[in-house]
């Protein structure tokens, strides 16, 4: 079975074929013909996407009993004070429902690089990076809770889900995932699972 890490670029479908928009897709990077991916990264957010060819992991990590960790950065809008970032741990309301409780800090700048193209800058706002983690995946969830507490997402980018990491890949990039990084979804699911 083959898992890998990779960092999908800012403007890339989470998809192998073209949907008839003006995206870029998954098939351009010449990934192996037999993975798929594990979940998505919409169009306009960057990062770490899990893609396997075994289909037990993917319906293991997709499944709403999992809960796997998901970890964002995330540049806003203006700089979050305490409370902004409690509100976002506490949950907020989307589509009528609490998201569940989250951690939210604010970080420096992390390692990722400018972005191509770059992301909005107003002069007379500034902008802050903070780390999120949410065990959810409703729509465009990170995005909609920073602007549910005032601060809208300028720069999307996820770091790690579970214990798999983006570490240094580069846009485009990818990596073979271990069966040590894959443990956590083995623990999360009660075990028994293949890898």
């Amino acid at each position: 079975m083959t898992t890998l890490a990779l960092h999908k670029p800012w403007g890339m479908l989470s998809r192998f074929t073209p949907d008839g928009s003006s995206w870029r897709c998954l098939g351009e990077l010449g990934l192996p013909a037999d993975v798929w991916p594990i979940g998505r990264l919409d169009a306009d957010s960057e990062g770490l996407l899990l893609l396997s060819s075994d289909k037990g992991l993917v319906d293991r990590l997709l499944s709403p009993r999992h809960k796997a960790k998901k970890t964002y950065w995330v540049q806003v809008e203006r700089i979050p004070d305490d409370d902004a970032l409690r509100q976002l741990e506490r949950g907020v309301v989307l589509d009528g429902a609490m998201t569940l409780p989250a951690t939210a800090r604010r970080i420096d700048e992390p390692p990722v690089g400018p972005r191509d193209p770059p992301i909005r800058f107003r002069k007379s706002v500034p902008d802050c990076w903070i780390e999120l983690q949410i065990v959810e995946g409703k729509n465009r969830q990170v995005r909609r809770m920073t602007a549910a507490v005032g601060h809208p997402t300028l720069r999307l980018v996820r770091a790690a889900v579970g214990d798999v990491t983006l570490g240094e890949l580069a846009p485009g990039q990818w990596r073979p995932v271990t069966p040590t990084e894959l443990a956590f979804s083995d623990r999360a699911s009660g075990g028994g699972g293949r890898r």
